[in-house]
């Protein structure tokens, strides 16, 4: 059995709304690392339904890395998934997952097209192996990441659709750099998240990458992708101050965290292969500096 099998098929009992919420937690707990926003400096008060959100998604996304031999299957998960998350506004949920969540969609008024979104990209998973033009990720980015962002928002009360744009930039930048930061992962699993437009402008061929040849076309061309991220988290980088402090200090962390994958990228003058790049205690103690002067060394919205 695998492990999304093993978490979807959770004991068949009456749940109640703090027992699914108190799965949800243990599930967040066992899978931290994976989740953008949940840390535990979001506030006490909203962790269980932001535990919620993030379980929904984890299942999901155990469902799209079943091995390839399963494309069928796992797209019949997905297809399941979708199905509980439809029924789970009209009916009464049996599992704990959408017991939670249920009650976060109704407290927060959240869009269920924003759950939709992300089924579409973990569907993509399965379906899509290549990308032919950087729209065409982008466009894999605005179900994959950009809906988490959204969420997380609306769960701190911030509806403004300009908000939202820049959450967007932000998203997007966060899943490109994980993309760079994991091209030779991604590749062992079949998957190619560089353009193939712009592998071929910097003439380097999948065979280059299935050889893991960092040559200077691999430099070229992972300097314009982390380049073109990079300008992205600019982008959307207002969005940290123009929130309370609450989410504040957050989004300073996630952001100076994406910012600092790219850093990692580019130091190891874009070698992904010999090792991935990760962040250390010392990038960490770094970033929780900065979000913390961004939280309390500002004057803005207490």
């Amino acid at each position: 059995m695998t492990r999304s099998s093993q978490e979807v098929r959770v004991e068949e009992r009456f749940w109640t709304l703090d027992e699914a919420f108190g799965y949800c937690d243990r599930l967040a707990a066992a899978h931290y690392e994976n989740f953008p926003v949940g840390s535990r400096f979001v506030p006490k008060k909203l962790r269980p339904y932001v535990h919620s959100i993030y379980a929904f998604a984890r299942i999901a996304d155990d469902f799209a890395d079943e091995p390839d031999t399963l494309d069928n299957l796992r797209l019949a998960f997905l297809e399941n998934w979708e199905g509980q998350l439809l029924q789970c506004i009209w009916r009464t949920p049996q599992h704990p997952v959408f017991i939670a969540l249920k009650e976060t969609i109704r407290k927060f008024d959240l869009p269920v097209a924003l759950f939709q979104d992300l089924l579409m990209a973990f569907k993509m998973d399965v379906t899509t192996k290549r990308h032919d033009r950087f729209e065409d990720l982008l466009a894999y980015c605005r179900n994959s990441a950009n809906p988490v962002g959204r969420l997380v928002l609306l769960l701190f009360g911030y509806r403004d659709p300009e908000l939202h744009a820049l959450s967007d930039s932000i998203c997007s930048a966060l899943q490109l750099a994980n993309f760079w930061q994991d091209v030779a992962v991604d590749y062992r699993k079949n998957r190619i998240y560089l353009p193939l437009e712009d592998m071929a402008k910097f003439g380097y061929r999948e065979d280059d990458l299935k050889n893991s040849r960092h040559n200077e076309a691999f430099r070229n061309l992972m300097r314009h992708e982390v380049a073109r991220t990079r300008e992205m988290f600019h982008r959307g980088h207002p969005l940290c101050d123009k929130v309370g402090r609450e989410l504040r200090f957050e989004l300073h962390l996630i952001w100076n965290g994406g910012m600092a994958i790219l850093d990692r990228v580019e130091h190891a003058d874009y070698n992904v292969f010999i090792h991935r790049p990760t962040l250390g205690l010392k990038d960490k103690i770094s970033m929780v500096t900065k979000a913390a002067i961004a939280r309390y060394g500002r004057q803005g919205k207490s």
